[in-house]
């Protein structure tokens, strides 16, 4: 079977090309090979290619630069999941796609379930929440995964950033307001391999990992475990200082609540998510190896 993955050479993408190499063959076509943002360069590749399953990674991610380019964020976040999904449908093969929780209004403290009502606050999500839609009025099989604040060992990131003005700055200031789960990369790439070799039943599901952080708790747990394992940082927990969202201000509004509800992830395919902590461990550990 030939997988095409979307979005190939990012965070997410990297990691799902290591999760799936034994499903098949995996395309991962770079941007000169297939412009995502051309309709009939895309329409051009699957009637080459072929695809038996297509796993979308693309998105335009650009939260505050979407509110000036709304058109380019429209294309790949709705306009591209709804033409994949249109193939899919035709030739009856799984259409994985990644949402964020950009999709919810981001207010009130309990986590957002998958039914619960969508109210996106920008451009960004805005047009996830459009591409989410799309897919499933079109009736393909399809998995949609909402998923929160993903970050790597590659890439740029959340955590390297902080850690890389850790060890300039003397002390930093960090949003403390907004709270959600940090997202490791490979553990979206493994559930999506568990998912699609169990067969799990179309439909859009929750994928993050338990427990919530703010963006503050979750600095000083980067600096608290990197210092943990030998790096020399100027910023450690007690010089990241707590600010709320008005002083710091962006084109995009954010989601104050990102909390997602994970429960019907954990019971349709029969697993326990682990929690942010511990997987913040395993990523800083695999990045300062590297």
């Amino acid at each position: 079977m030939k997988i095409l993955i979307t979005g190939g050479n990012g965070q997410v993408g990297f990691e799902l090309q290591r999760s799936l190499a034994l499903f098949g063959e995996v395309l991962v076509p770079t941007r000169q090979k297939l412009d995502l943002a051309s309709h009939t360069a895309v329409e051009d590749y699957l009637q080459t290619h072929h695809p038996g399953l297509i796993i979308n990674a693309a998105a335009y991610t650009a939260v505050d630069k979407a509110e000036s380019e709304p058109d380019k964020a429209r294309r790949l976040n709705a306009q591209l999941p709804s033409q994949l999904a249109a193939y899919a449908k035709a030739n009856d093969i799984l259409l994985v796609h990644y949402s964020s929780d950009y999709v919810y209004p981001g207010i009130g403290d309990k986590p957002f379930s998958e039914d619960a009502e969508t109210g996106p606050l920008g451009v960004y999500g805005q047009t996830k929440l459009e591409g989410d839609e799309a897919i499933t009025a079109n009736g393909c099989r399809h998995l949609i995964f909402r998923t929160s604040w993903v970050y790597s060992a590659r890439g740029n990131n959340f955590m390297k950033t902080m850690l890389r003005l850790a060890k300039d700055k003397n002390g930093l200031n960090i949003v403390a307001d907004q709270v959600g789960a940090p997202t490791p990369a490979r553990l979206i790439a493994n559930v999506t391999a568990h998912a699609v070799a169990r067969s799990l039943p179309s439909g859009t599901y929750h994928l993050a990992p338990k427990g919530s952080t703010s963006w503050h708790g979750f600095a000083q747990a980067i600096f608290k475990l990197a210092k943990e394992k030998g790096e020399e940082l100027k910023v450690g927990p007690e010089q990241a200082h707590p600010i709320p969202t008005s002083e710091y201000p962006t084109p995009a509004q954010r989601p104050l609540n990102s909390r997602l509800n994970l429960s019907k992830l954990e019971t349709a395919l029969n697993v326990q998510l682990p929690d942010w902590q511990s997987q913040l461990q395993l990523t800083l550990g695999e990045y300062l190896e590297e």
